[in-house]
C-alpha cells in the first residue's frame, strides 16, 4: 500500500495496555501514512488498566511505528490525558522530533488550532470522583471482552458483529456531555481565545462541527478513539477530515505480529513501559 502524505494527523484514546485497544488496526493505519506532524492527544497508554502481564506484541508495535515516524522526520507531540496522567510530571520535555506536553497551540495555514485531551472539563475525572471513574473503566474493559466473545459466536453462525460496548459507551458519553457541556465549554473557550479550531479527545466521539455564539465561531473537532470507532483527524489541503478505518481497504493484519523488531528502540520502549507500572 502506498503511503499517503498528510500535513497533520491527530490520534487519541488508543488505550494501549487495555483489552479494548484495536492495536493491529492502528498499526495498519500508521503504516499507510506519512504525516509531517503526528499529535497523540491523550489516553495513548491506559495507565488505569496497565499491567506488565498484558502488553501484546501488537501494542508494542504501535509504539514502534510511532518511533519509526519520528526517525523519518515526523514531528510527534504527545499530549497527556487522564488515563496517562502519570506522564504529566514529565510535561514540556522535548527530545529531537518528540515533544511531551499537556496542551498545544499550532498555527496551521495562518489559522490557530488549540489541542488538548479534554479531561479538564470532565468532573468524573476529578480526584473526588476518580475512584468511580476507574471502576467504570474496569467494567467497560470487561464489557469489551464479553462483546468480543459474543462476536466470535456470531461469526461462527455467519451473523454480523454487534457492538454492545459502543452502545453503552455512547450512552455514558451522552450523559457526561450533557452534565459537563463538554463540547460547548471547549468551543466557547476557544472562541474567547480567538482560535479558529479546537481539537479534543476524551469522550470517544468523532466529531466535526462549527460552534457559534455572539462572540464569534470556531470549528470543534474530536478525533474519536481506537477502541470502538477507529478514527483519526487528518489535515491536508487546508481542510480537516475524519478518517474512519475500514479493514476492507487494508491488507489483512495477520502479518502485523510478524513484522521485524526495531532493536534500536526496544530497550528504550521497555524502560518506558516498565516505568508506567511504578
Amino acid at each position: 500500500m502506498e503511503k499517503r502524505s498528510l500535513d497533520v494527523v491527530v490520534l487519541s484514546d488508543i488505550h494501549l495496555g487495555s483489552y479494548g485497544c484495536r492495536a493491529k488496526e492502528l498499526v495498519n493505519y500508521l503504516k499507510s501514512i506519512s504525516p509531517n506532524i503526528l499529535i497523540l492527544n491523550g489516553d495513548v497508554i491506559d495507565g488505569w488498566q496497565f499491567s506488565k502481564h498484558f502488553f501484546p506484541t501488537s501494542h508494542m508495535q504501535v509504539i514502534k511505528e510511532v518511533m519509526q515516524l519520528i526517525t523519518k522526520g515526523t514531528r510527534v507531540f504527545y499530549i497527556t490525558g487522564n488515563h496517562d496522567e502519570m506522564m504529566r510530571r514529565y510535561s514540556d520535555i522535548q527530545i529531537g522530533n518528540f515533544t511531551l506536553t499537556d496542551k498545544l497551540v499550532l498555527e496551521i495555514d495562518n489559522k490557530m488550532t488549540w489541542i488538548f485531551h479534554g479531561d479538564v472539563f470532565d468532573n468524573s475525572t476529578k480526584s473526588s470522583a476518580k475512584f468511580l471513574a476507574k471502576l467504570g473503566s474496569k467494567g467497560y474493559n470487561i464489557l469489551i471482552r464479553f462483546n468480543r466473545f459474543i462476536n466470535f459466536i456470531l461469526k461462527l453462525f455467519g451473523q454480523e458483529r454487534v457492538s454492545i460496548s459502543k452502545r453503552v459507551m455512547a450512552g455514558v458519553n451522552k450523559a457526561v456531555s450533557k452534565i459537563n457541556d463538554f463540547e460547548m465549554i471547549a468551543a466557547e473557550l476557544a472562541i474567547e481565545k480567538k482560535y479558529d479550531y479546537v481539537i479534543c479527545g476524551h469522550i470517544h466521539k468523532p466529531q466535526k462541527k462549527i460552534v457559534e455564539n455572539k462572540n464569534g465561531k470556531v470549528t470543534y473537532l474530536n478525533s474519536g478513539d481506537w477502541v470502538e470507532h477507529c478514527t483519526a483527524l487528518e489535515y491536508q489541503q487546508n481542510e480537516w477530515t475524519i478518517f474512519e478505518y475500514d479493514e476492507k481497504k487494508f491488507p489483512a493484519h495477520a502479518n502485523v505480529d510478524a513484522q521485524p523488531e526495531l532493536t534500536v528502540v526496544t530497550d528504550e520502549i521497555n524502560f518506558f513501559i516498565n516505568s508506567l507500572a511504578i
